[in-house]
């Protein structure tokens, strides 16, 4: 596997001012041979030789912004990588084209060809290290229960080696835009889109009740596929999570009877401590005292009015307690 090192170059503007110097001085001595010992002397092709070297080495200035790198092979043999920001002077002969174009560059030639308008993407031998946003398409793929659901994500990356970027993948690029998909669907399947009653507690992270540590789950696992080209994952989110339609109907309506059971059941268990309540103070604070039967049909009554969706309506008993 290979490894980024750092590569050595020269200062650009110290080399322009030299070679253009040397250009300058060329020049007077070609003009000073040629007046003394004639335009067919031998003489003449050396400062000739000597200017167009120098012309040639022009070819070996190049600029970085601040967050790119250069990559820099000689003859098939990677070099180094510069990644100072300035003008730089290099070995002319360095690698600057594409030996094998990328899915990229041919996208943007033919665009080029038929007059379309496309964003160019970086060379093959000059990386962008800024951040970079990949928004990945909604997929279908089934959870670990198997319903099958969409879901679609978003990452932040950027290359931190570029040796391996360019010369461990074809296109690193297309790579993480692949390897996003392939990672969103095993995550996808090692978690449940939710719980299955959501009236009991559950420590098991679901899709739609665990978000943070899913986002987590996809950034580690990204990393581990995209560290052999050279990628950092920053972060990385869902942007979208949902039943597929063929089943969202149906989940939905599961859903609303989960909520129905929950809630019934907290009502239910209110009504029963109430009514004991009501039942120990009646017997602590007054004389009364109830027998079976009465202190059931309490209970009944009391469960009715509390338990109840409507308002009860009371019947005022106007015979004693017994008739």
């Amino acid at each position: 596997m290979t490894n980024e090192k750092e590569a050595r170059v020269l200062n650009g503007a110290l080399m322009f001012f030299v070679l253009t110097a040397i250009e300058i001085a060329t020049g007077f001595w070609f003009f000073s041979v040629v007046r003394e010992s004639g335009e067919e002397s031998l003489m003449v092709f050396l400062p000739v030789a000597v200017f167009t070297l120098v012309t040639i080495l022009y070819g070996g200035f190049f600029s970085l912004q601040p967050n790119e790198a250069r990559v820099l092979i000689l003859f098939g043999k990677y070099r180094g990588t510069i990644k100072k920001a300035g003008l730089h002077w290099a070995n002319p002969l360095y690698s600057n084209g594409t030996p094998t174009p990328t899915p990229q560059e041919e996208k943007f030639k033919k665009a080029k060809e038929t007059g379309t308008t496309i964003k160019k993407t970086d060379a093959r031998y000059k990386i962008s290290l800024r951040a970079r946003t990949e928004v990945g398409d909604t997929i279908k793929v089934n959870d670990r229960k198997g319903n099958p659901i969409e879901i679609a994500s978003v990452v932040v990356w950027k290359v931190s080696d570029t040796a391996k970027a360019v010369f461990e993948v074809d296109d690193y690029r297309n790579y993480v835009k692949t390897q996003l998909e392939t990672s969103l669907r095993h995550v996808a399947t090692q978690f449940p889109y939710d719980h299955s009653d959501s009236g009991e507690l559950s420590e098991e992270l679901t899709l739609r009740g665990n978000p943070e540590e899913v986002s987590n789950e996809l950034r580690v696992d990204l990393s581990r596929r995209l560290a052999v080209a050279g990628v950092v994952i920053e972060d990385a989110r869902l942007t979208h999570l949902a039943y597929a339609p063929e089943i969202a109907q149906a989940m939905l309506r599961r859903q609303q009877a989960d909520a129905i059971i929950s809630a019934r059941r907290k009502i239910v268990q209110g009504a029963v401590g109430m009514v004991e309540m009501a039942l120990n103070d009646l017997e602590k604070s007054s004389n009364i005292v109830l027998d079976e039967d009465k202190r059931a049909s309490m209970v009944s009554n009391l469960l009715v009015v509390l338990v109840s969706e409507r308002e009860a309506s009371p019947v005022v008993n106007t015979g004693t307690l017994y008739s």
